[in-house]
């Protein structure tokens, strides 16, 4: 049985209302699949794939913008993203040393299905979380076939959170993490929607906010013990995703990927020394961009949209509060898992969660 996300939890983070299924796929046409891998008792990990839009983003590219929090870690493709302003790939997320993997099938698949023999260039978009504590990481068990069928399997609509995919073996604020997502409906500009998926793999326990609220320090390790061993200094890293279907160009792509940083602050990161924090935008309110194929034939201009920057602000509020909420439901979905040499890691405790909040007088729905 799932467990319940924040809102069947009676929690409301911000004003905004969010889109049907809550989730980055509420931006029409953005699709997600998984590939998880749990076997025997060490190997935790698995694939996860973003499609921004409904066709071939190989073929079909949008406007997209990136930010670093801090850097330690790794998201291809993001020197070209910077000079192009254009995403032109699916997205892959994996752990860390099974980059390399995912990041050839994505071409390898895009090969096979152009079939043609023709020349084919491409610096597709894989980003990373470490789940060395739960899983055998240098065991390399992700395979291309693992990006293939989570590439296969993107799908719109719900989608599951928490111990899929990429975050299968993810730890966050010294509970269980993984897989999270929300969104957010602007209806004060144009209805556009703003959708955010994270892996969320990051944080301290005492740094743990809800709303606010220091939900970390009423949920200490003589509760719900820690993954790590005494003296250990947690770390880790975290990937947020932001997708809306607004008519945004790639330097206010990149604004909104910023904002992102400010979702993850307020549930407790400060992009430790150790940690990876990176963070991509991608719009898809222009279509009909040219194609990153070197031999694709290229109109002399380009018809284009945007929202002026005077409407740009509810955006960054949908950014904030959807990355928040994303990652809160990626603790709210995972479920306690042991892995590697042993390793356990304790899923939030839902009462002690509403306990925390109810006892610290935040108004719940």
């Amino acid at each position: 049985m799932a467990r319940p996300r924040a809102r069947e939890l009676g929690i409301r983070i911000g004003a905004l209302p969010a889109g049907e299924a809550n989730a980055i796929t509420d931006v029409p046409g953005v699709r997600v699949g998984h590939t998880t891998l749990i076997e025997g008792p060490s190997v935790r990990t698995g694939v996860t794939v973003v499609l921004p839009h409904e066709g071939n983003p190989w073929e079909d590219p949008v406007f997209a913008g990136a930010h670093r929090l801090n850097g330690n870690g790794e998201l291809t493709g993001l020197e070209w993203i910077r000079e192009s302003g254009m995403l032109t790939s699916p997205v892959g997320l994996t752990n860390t040393h099974s980059v390399g993997v995912v990041h050839d099938a994505l071409i390898a698949s895009e090969i096979e299905r152009r079939g043609d023999g023709g020349d084919f260039w491409s610096l597709p978009v894989v980003g990373e979380t470490w789940d060395g504590p739960l899983n055998d990481i240098n065991g390399m068990h992700v395979r291309p076939e693992h990006a293939g069928a989570a590439l296969v399997a993107a799908a719109p609509g719900a989608v599951a959170e928490g111990n899929v995919g990429g975050g299968t073996g993810m730890i966050c604020h010294s509970f269980k993490g993984g897989i999270g997502m929300s969104s957010r409906v602007i209806e004060a500009v144009g209805g556009y929607v703003v959708g955010v998926l994270v892996q969320a793999n990051y944080g301290r326990r005492e740094r743990f906010r809800v709303d606010g609220v220091p939900v970390g320090l009423d949920i200490p390790a003589g509760v719900v013990p820690e993954p790590l061993t005494p003296g250990a200094q947690p770390g880790g890293s975290i990937i947020v995703l932001v997708a809306t279907n607004a008519p945004l160009l790639p330097g206010q792509c990149e604004r909104l990927a910023q904002r992102a940083g400010l979702g993850v602050a307020r549930v407790g990161g400060v992009g430790e020394n150790s940690s990876g924090d990176l963070f991509l935008c991608f719009a898809t309110g222009n279509r009909g961009l040219p194609a990153g194929d070197l031999a694709a034939e290229n109109p002399l201009t380009v018809p284009l949209e945007m929202v002026p920057n005077g409407h740009i602000t509810p955006l960054f509020d949908a950014v904030v509060e959807a990355t928040e909420e994303a990652i809160l439901n990626a603790l709210c979905a995972a479920e306690t898992m042991t892995g590697h040499q042993g390793t356990v890691a304790h899923e939030l405790p839902a009462d002690l969660l509403v306990e925390s909040l109810d006892r610290r007088g935040v108004l719940r729905d």
